[in-house]
């Protein structure tokens, strides 16, 4: 599924295209399936405009196949690929993932878990991922926090609502109400409508992680605990320059003067991390909640499906 410049949908076309050559440090994937998230929209349209400075191509895409999160089979490994040997069945965080092959650095990239299918397991890397280190690094989450989730019926949330129950968090989750029987089976104990719950109500939490949302940091504070913990996760405003970045850069600022701490969180892609969710995987103690598989050729059905926000979890493409 490729496009030659930025735009909505209709950017988007699926071609024959010369199979990708991995470089010395990467992993040429036979993709089985590939994961589908907010990156793969912004990565589309090109905005906000930052995104094409981050090093994707400031006037057309650098690489013209979309998508990242995939789950497959080794077909090759560059020469200094040493944890990885063809016919390995593997999951991570590649280049062009919409395709029927994928160069994945060797870093992103580890085994893919016993008990998931390639399709499930194409729903874990990125999300999964930022889960772990919301909850783990910038949070800090310990036994007996009572930890809130704004967006914890979304990729990301699926995950961290997950990780905070299996750190021993007491988990509030806030979600649409059609999806509060999602969240309450992946561990939340308490579940509130975002709609007509205010969430300001039902604290103090020790923890808050807020996954693309828009609420002020005043409200988020007014929540926490005097000395709690606010994580940023992304945020959706529309703007074409700053994207919702601002209320980060105004928490960092803010939270030097102040007891409580508020936290942004630029996610880290790394193999040792994935090992980590592997092991919650094969342990029972994490699941994807994966919502929809659609085929390669329906790729845009995919995306608009995220976008008009039905998912409940993650959407999957299943490419070969």
């Amino acid at each position: 599924m490729t496009q030659n410049r930025y735009g909505d949908l209709g950017v988007l076309a699926l071609r024959d295209i010369e199979v990708p050559v991995p470089a010395e440090d990467e992993v040429l994937v036979e993709v089985r399936a590939a994961g589908v998230d907010r990156g793969v929209w912004h990565l589309m349209a090109g905005l906000p405009y930052p995104v094409r400075l981050a090093g994707y191509g400031v006037r057309t895409p650098k690489n013209p196949v979309l998508g990242m999160d995939l789950a497959g089979v080794v077909s090759s490994v560059g020469a200094g690929v040493s944890r990885f040997r063809p016919g390995d069945e593997v999951y991570g965080i590649g280049i062009g993932a919409f395709a029927e092959y994928a160069r994945v650095p060797e870093r992103k990239l580890a085994p893919k878990p016993k008990n998931l299918t390639f399709e499930q397991a194409a729903a874990v890397p990125i999300s999964a991922l930022t889960a772990l280190q919301a909850v783990r690094d910038k949070a800090e989450v310990k036994v007996g926090d009572r930890v809130l989730i704004l967006g914890a019926s979304g990729g990301v949330g699926s995950y961290a609502v997950q990780v905070a129950e299996t750190y021993g968090a007491e988990v509030t989750a806030s979600c649409s109400a059609n999806k509060a029987n999602l969240v309450r089976w992946l561990g939340a104990h308490h579940v509130l409508d975002y709609r007509t719950d205010d969430f300001t109500q039902y604290g103090p939490f020790d923890v808050i992680i807020d996954i693309n949302g828009n609420a002020s940091l005043r409200r988020l504070r007014k929540a926490m605990t005097p000395t709690g913990t606010l994580v940023i996760v992304g945020g959706e405003t529309g703007g074409r320059w700053i994207g919702g970045n601002d209320r980060q850069l105004r928490a960092m600022l803010l939270s030097r003067f102040i007891g409580q701490r508020l936290r942004p969180l630029m996610n880290s892609e790394n193999h040792a991390d994935l090992q980590v969710m592997t092991e919650l995987i094969e342990t029972g103690q994490v699941v994807p909640a994966l919502d929809r598989v659609f085929p390669l050729a329906e790729t845009k059905a995919a995306i608009q499906y995220l976008i008009d926000g039905h998912v409940r979890g993650k959407v999957v493409i299943a490419v070969t």
